[in-house]
């Protein structure tokens, strides 16, 4: 037997199914969670985001119109509790409402490894260093592997928005690694 689809899951949770919920959550925990945390940058954060996404998920099922694909839905929903999130936490700082809301405009050896894990670390320093709309549309593109006008449908922001962030966004990380390689503060 073949394995269900995500619309065949999302169908079966609108009629009630909980072993479909189950499986939709085995499926998309990590992909919610890790872009969650992308966003808050704290674990117990994004666990709560992860709970109210799938729970948004139970109650939204039957409301999905398959004008995209399930995962540009589901993290549409995982943006939109995530910034939910930042509000209330932290409602004496400013959140980037510009940024939020822009307009149009094989390794060999144990040192080979060692090294990679090197720069993995100053890659995640670089990223951590950027504004959140920015690692938010990185995210979505090298970790999630997402078209421009997914990660727009996703952030609901113009295509041409996205490859302006993207493009600041690469700019940034490679100031900050070319710092970073060179001793420099980043």
């Amino acid at each position: 037997m073949s394995e269900p689809t995500d619309l065949d899951l999302l169908q079966c949770i609108a009629r009630g199914d909980q072993q479909a919920l189950h499986a939709f959550y085995r499926r998309f925990h990590g992909v919610v969670y890790q872009f969650s945390l992308r966003t808050l940058r704290n674990g117990a954060d994004a666990a709560d985001v992860l709970n109210e996404v799938m729970l948004e998920v139970w109650r939204r099922a039957g409301t999905f119109e398959g004008h995209s694909q399930v995962r540009t839905w589901l993290l549409s929903i995982t943006r939109n509790k995530s910034v939910d999130l930042l509000r209330r936490k932290r409602p004496s700082e400013p959140l980037d409402e510009q940024a939020l809301e822009e307009d149009p405009g094989a390794v060999c050896g144990l040192s080979a490894g060692l090294e990679l894990d090197q720069q993995g670390e100053q890659v995640r320093y670089c990223l951590d260093k950027l504004k959140d709309s920015h690692r938010q549309v990185v995210h979505l593109a090298f970790f999630e592997e997402l078209a421009y006008p997914q990660i727009a449908e996703i952030m609901a922001i113009p295509g041409g928005t996205v490859k302006t962030r993207m493009m600041h966004a690469k700019q940034q990380l490679l100031q900050c690694l070319r710092r970073r390689l060179e001793g420099r503060p980043a």
